[in-house]
């Protein structure tokens, strides 16, 4: 296998560490928290006084302020056990950056020390019920009234939307400007108006808490714009590059863990008197799939030292995103069919990463939207 030049010794220990994390606190929980539908709070907590939340959030807001291969190497961790219902990701590393990089001072100080300790809980809402990747079409609208937004709409799909304390909402303040007239509010937990609907019942990913979140007439201070008003496009165009990152870096680490599960059941199961491991298609496919995640891991490890120099631009991030994803779900598909009927088993991992795989071609813009943002670079955008 190739070297990973993106981590150095302190990496190294830090992975350790946080992979000890990972199997005393999350591995032996995952199963009931599959199916109760969340994640228990307490995890998050034991997160933030173990600094494994906002790793890369400055010190004096409250982060490690670590470089953002601390964050790669938890997501790595994560998707390697296959923790899917784990919402520190989002948390971190999409909610805490958009106050770190467009909130105010006051903004700052109060939210990122909370989020970094996991005395709160983040998440970000752009999908509406009519409006999941084109973001543009947008309906939630918030009216300046005074001192105040008054908001109102519907969002769905909502990562940590559940247990969420605190809400980015994606919401039209100029609904005459489209895109131009879209605004980010901070709206808490508690405020009036703000509703959370039934936690969703989803193919995959049962442990992650994805709810429907509703606002009526819900007033929210002025001073919980994000940034500028009419602005908020701009801001999710900037910050969504690292977002599909995420998605790839997971979907080429969960390949590799549903290869490295199908290694381990083919030596040991046997057929027609044989292990499954002797017959050459098995090989044989192991050794194509191999072959193709060490060459999206090269890809995912370039772009990860673009946005390590602030360098990644959205059609990498695109062409990362959507590579990645149909290539994980190639992958666990065809270890779930060298698993044969065991494959299909909710007790084996990847049964379940098979489930929970299949979301990753459709958030975070689906992989249909990333091939057109990705001609458009070419100069073949839709006349």
């Amino acid at each position: 296998m190739i070297e990973r030049s993106i981590f150095t010794e302190d990496h190294d220990a830090f992975r350790d560490s946080f992979r000890r994390f990972v199997d005393k606190e999350i591995v032996p929980f995952h199963a009931q928290w599959e199916e109760q539908g969340y994640v228990d709070r307490e995890v998050w907590t034991k997160a933030g006084e173990n600094g494994f939340l906002c790793t890369s959030m400055p010190e004096e807001y409250g982060g490690a302020g670590a470089d953002k291969v601390y964050s790669v190497v938890m997501m790595e961790e994560l998707a390697r056990v296959n923790a899917s219902g784990i919402g520190f990701g989002l948390h971190s590393e999409i909610v805490a950056p958009y106050i770190l990089h467009y909130g105010s001072e006051e903004q700052k100080r109060h939210y990122l020390p909370k989020l970094a300790s996991g005395e709160i809980i983040g998440a970000i809402a752009m999908s509406e019920p009519a409006a999941g990747s084109d973001l543009q079409g947008v309906k939630t609208s918030a009216a300046r009234k005074g001192d105040h937004y008054v908001l109102n709409g519907s969002k769905t799909f909502i990562t940590n939307g559940w247990h969420a304390d605190l809400v980015i909402v994606v919401a039209k303040t100029n609904p005459s400007a489209g895109a131009k007239g879209t605004s980010l509010l901070l709206v808490e937990r508690g405020m009036k108006g703000f509703e959370k609907g039934k936690r969703l019942k989803k193919v995959g990913m049962k442990a992650q808490d994805t709810s429907e979140l509703f606002f009526d007439n819900v007033e929210v201070p002025a001073a919980n714009l994000l940034g500028g008003e009419n602005q908020g496009f701009i801001y999710l165009m900037q910050e969504l590059p690292w977002e599909r990152l995420q998605i790839a870096i997971a979907g080429v680490e969960n390949a590799q863990a549903a290869i490295d599960w199908t290694v381990d059941y083919v030596k040991e199961r046997k057929v027609f008197g044989t292990t499954v491991a002797s017959f050459q298609n098995t090989r044989f496919k192991l050794a194509e799939m191999q072959t193709e995640v060490q060459i999206a891991r090269v890809f995912v490890d370039k772009c990860i030292s673009m946005q390590l120099d602030d360098k990644l631009d959205a059609t990498t991030a695109s062409m990362a995103k959507y590579w990645c994803s149909d290539l994980q779900c190639k992958v666990v598909d065809e270890c779930v069919q060298l698993h044969g009927g065991y494959g299909y088993m909710w007790e084996y991992p990847v049964a379940r990463a098979f489930a929970d795989a299949r979301v990753q071609r459709i958030y975070g813009g689906t992989n249909e939207i990333m091939k057109e943002l990705i001609t458009r670079s070419m100069g073949l955008g839709a006349r």
